[in-house]
């Protein structure tokens, strides 16, 4: 981790404030495994005490989370007014959170302080210093986030500075301004963090919300009057209109201002993990999303089409490649040979010696992605889709399905039950088995292991762990292009595999077969 210099993600508790945004623990920690992957220093996994299922989040963390590059952040409120740090319920769930790093919020506007907590300034202060000594004794890093600290400085600078330096000589490692209306302009708010940094001399970080659109902006004026910490989220995710867009600030500090925030194979995987959190929060992706969006680097046919395939740079900021997209010419799904090899490779696949089966690859992805599929969030299917072409369909078939089909029953009480059928041949038998369950994935997925769990016991090691559906043409009404994304596990790791069909039971069909498939392979090595 770059201590100089920190990049600080706040997705899983700020981001996951955003509307239409629910994140179940499970989500949370396939989340985190991305967000290390592109190597940011921190991760701010939510709010214990205050939430349980962060609180779970912070528990399951421990056994379940192994990070390469992140340190996780537990976030909570300094101590209440008038009652000692050491004896807040609250900080107490803090420290029993065992996070390296606390990151506490504490309010920098007078106005709130005294119309919110209801308290004076010097209890405020008294509040911070009492709070970031004590946990600062109990062996954490503190953070602070200064909230709305550039409106309280507009209304009283006083105040306000003195919250900066009462938080750094209690021993917090830095203070975050925080524009938390997202009100600020760029050259507003690049002369206060200067006159800050110049009047304090503390340490200070940078956290915007993108309410008048200047969310990167502010963020990047902030580093260059000196932030050395800058928080954002995935894909820009939080409450209004969402915090700054933590890709691009991580590709702008690389990319335009030489400032080596995150590694380099790290910013080739920023595009395939952009679109894989996408996937598990269930919100489609921006597309023209600077960078990492499917759009960022297509051409329409005309003068821009011919000026590229003179030189692609005539119309493009940067090589699409160093943060693992690709230039399309708009003729189908972003598919192109370069980000299947460089998944291929992580996935333990050294296509490069083998350009006629990467070619295969690639058309199969371009014709299935036309179709609705999406292998950003659904690594299973595609390393399926990589073994029939290396290796033949057969030797990854435990089953031949012959037909299937399921009966949804309403009762006379009101209640439901479906009732699936599944004929299928495995290892010489044709087997014919019946499951019933609450709703007809949960029939079919009964019946699947009915027929041939005799034949593969390991199969009752597996389980469906999450199950999500997305609408892929909405002007079809209900009879739309339905994707549908599920989550496995073995007790040990988890995979995503992904079914689309217009019927909605047969995409989660299709996309539990390949569950059970790839299930099968992993368990028998």
């Amino acid at each position: 981790m770059n201590d100089s210099f920190h990049v600080y993600d706040t997705t899983l508790r700020d981001g996951a404030q955003q509307e239409g945004l629910a994140l179940s623990v499970a989500d949370k920690l396939v989340i985190a495994r991305q967000l290390d992957g592109l190597g940011v220093g921190f991760i701010e996994g939510g709010w214990p005490g205050a939430i349980p299922k962060d609180t779970e989040f912070f528990e399951r963390a421990r056994t379940e989370l192994d990070l390469k590059h992140a340190q996780l952040a537990a976030f909570g409120m300094t101590r209440r007014a008038d009652l000692a740090a050491a004896d807040d319920p609250q900080v107490a769930a803090l420290r029993d959170s065992l996070a390296p790093v606390v990151t506490l919020v504490a309010k920098a506007h007078d106005r709130h302080v005294e119309l919110a907590l209801r308290t004076t300034l010097d209890e405020c202060l008294a509040m911070v210093r009492d709070t970031v000594e004590h946990l600062v004794s109990e062996g954490r890093r503190v953070f602070v986030d200064a909230e709305h600290f550039f409106n309280g400085y507009q209304d009283n600078p006083a105040y306000a500075l003195e919250f900066v330096r009462t938080a750094a000589e209690a021993g917090a490692s830095l203070v975050a301004l925080c524009d938390t209306n997202g009100g600020m302009l760029p050259s507003e708010l690049g002369d206060v963090v200067h006159t800050v940094i110049e009047r304090t001399g503390a340490r200070v970080g940078i956290h915007c919300h993108d309410d008048s659109g200047c969310a990167v902006a502010n963020s990047l004026i902030a580093i260059e009057a000196g932030a050395t910490h800058v928080q954002g989220a995935a894909n820009g995710y939080g409450e209004r209109t969402g915090n700054a867009n933590l890709f691009t600030i991580v590709a702008n500090l690389q990319l335009k201002k030489n400032l080596h925030v995150v590694p380099d194979d790290s910013l080739a995987e920023m595009t395939r993990i952009a679109h894989a959190i996408s996937e598990v929060t269930n919100i489609a992706p921006h597309t023209k999303q600077p960078y990492v969006g499917f759009s960022a680097f297509a051409h329409k046919a005309g003068i821009h089409a011919s000026a590229v395939k003179a030189d692609p740079m005539l119309y493009q900021h940067i090589d699409p490649e160093v943060v693992g997209n690709d230039m399309r010419m708009l003729v189908s799904e972003m598919a192109g040979r370069a980000s299947i090899e460089l998944k291929g490779r992580e996935l333990g696949y050294d296509l490069s010696g083998d350009r006629d089966a990467l070619s295969r690859i690639t058309e199969k992805v371009k014709v299935l992605e036309a179709q609705g599929h999406s292998f950003e969030a659904a690594d299973a299917s595609f390393e399926l889709l990589i073994l029939d072409e290396l290796k033949g369909e057969e030797s990854q078939r435990f089953f031949d399905v012959e037909s299937w089909r399921v009966i949804v029953e309403q009762r006379q009480d009101g209640s439901h039950m479906s009732e699936a059928t599944v004929k299928l041949h495995a290892r010489g038998e044709r087997i014919i088995s019946v499951g019933e369950g609450n709703g007809p994935v949960n029939a079919l997925d009964t019946a699947l292991r009915n027929a041939i769990g005799q034949i593969y016991p390991e199969l009752a090691e597996l389980e469906l762990r999450d199950y999500k559906v997305r609408i892929l043409e909405g002007d079809h009404g209900s009879s739309s292009r339905t994707r549908v994304l599920v989550t496995t596990t073995d007790g040990r790791d988890e995979w995503a595999t992904v079914g689309v069909q217009e019927n909605i039971v047969a995409a989660s069909w299709n996309a539990i077969v390949e569950a059970v498939t790839y299930g099968l392979l992993k368990l028998e090595g």
